[in-house]
This record gives structure tokens, sequence and C-alpha cells, in this order.
């Protein structure tokens, strides 16, 4: 009950001095079971323009997704762990991507498209983007150090949590958590 207490007035406090940091205090103190290790940052953190590949071959960087909430996700064909987080990503795209929120998806290292076709077809996933990191810039320039790693990102392109390692994004935990998020425009 304590706790519960100093959630509500430390998100009070911060609503008068900063409105979107009170919607990241709240959804910060909402996580429980795998959404424990999705980590808010005090501050939002400059995120990278180092470009990567699109699924149709053109460069790009995070910038064509300013806007709107990005749940970014760092993978690789190889890894286990993604083949499980995978579909839990697909179905936080299905519920909640549109005009707030987008869930994006970058293989990194060696990971061609055949077999990132095949890895997303052998596990029903259909909705989300095949854009790639080949040499691993991106990842690198933004302290990805092993798979899989998921950055949220706010409207304006500033990472505002960090989550190492595979989670159900699929779950009403990590649902409240996102719609706390976008709701604010944090």
């Amino acid at each position: 009950m304590r706790k519960l207490l100093s959630a509500l007035l430390y998100t009070a406090l911060l609503s008068v001095a900063n409105p979107g940091a009170a919607d990241i205090a709240t959804a910060d103190a909402m996580r429980e079971g795998d959404m424990r290790k999705l980590i808010f940052h005090p501050e939002p953190i400059a995120s990278s323009d180092v470009p990567f590949m699109s699924e149709d071959g053109v460069e790009m960087t995070l910038d064509a997704y300013q806007g709107k909430h990005v749940v970014l996700n760092f993978w690789a064909t190889w890894c286990a762990p993604c083949r499980h987080e995978m579909p839990l990503l697909s179905d936080l795209q299905t519920q909640l991507g549109g005009d707030d929120l987008e869930v994006v998806t970058i293989a990194t290292g060696r990971n061609p498209l055949p077999g990132m076709q095949r890895f997303f077809e052998e596990i029903g996933v259909d909705n989300l983007p095949l854009h790639t990191d080949a040499r691993q810039s991106l990842a690198r320039s933004l302290g990805v150090l092993g798979l899989p790693v998921t950055i949220v990102l706010d409207p304006e392109g500033n990472e505002i949590a960090r989550m190492q390692g595979d989670a159900d994004w699929a779950s009403d935990n990590a649902i409240a958590i996102m719609q706390t998020l976008i709701g604010s425009g944090s």
C-alpha cells in the first residue's frame, strides 16, 4: 500500500513538472511479469540517425517513424528467443499498431532475406517489416548487445525504455503499458 501511494504521489508531482514524464512514471509503475525487464529511462535518450535497409532494399532511418511510438525490436533468424517473441510482437502490432504505435523489426547481422521470409512464414508472422541492419551499424550505435533487444521510442524518436531478452508483448500488462504511453503522446 505504501509503495502504491508513493507511486501515485510521484506521478502527480511529475504531471505538474512534465506531463509526459508522469505517463512514463505511470507505465513504469505498471510493470509486472515479463514487463519488469522493460527499463524506463529517467530522461529520454536521443536515438540514432544511422541508416538501415528497408524490406524493399531502400536505405532509411528511424526518422521515418517520427510522430508515433515505436516498439523497435532487434532480432536474428538464428535467435531462439526471437522465434518465441516475434509472434507476440506481431500480436501487439495487430492490437495497437496504427497512427499512434508501430512495431518495427530489424534483423541485425547476417540474415539473408529468404531466410528471414522463411522465419516469418514458419512462425505465422505477416504484419511486421523485414528490415535489415546487416553490418550491425544501427545496433552498435544504439548499444545493442545480444538478442533480442527491444527499444521503445517516443513520437520524437527518443529512447524512453529498453528491454534485453524476450517478453510477452501481447500480454494484458504489455498492452496496458503501451496504451498508457500512446494515450499520452509521451
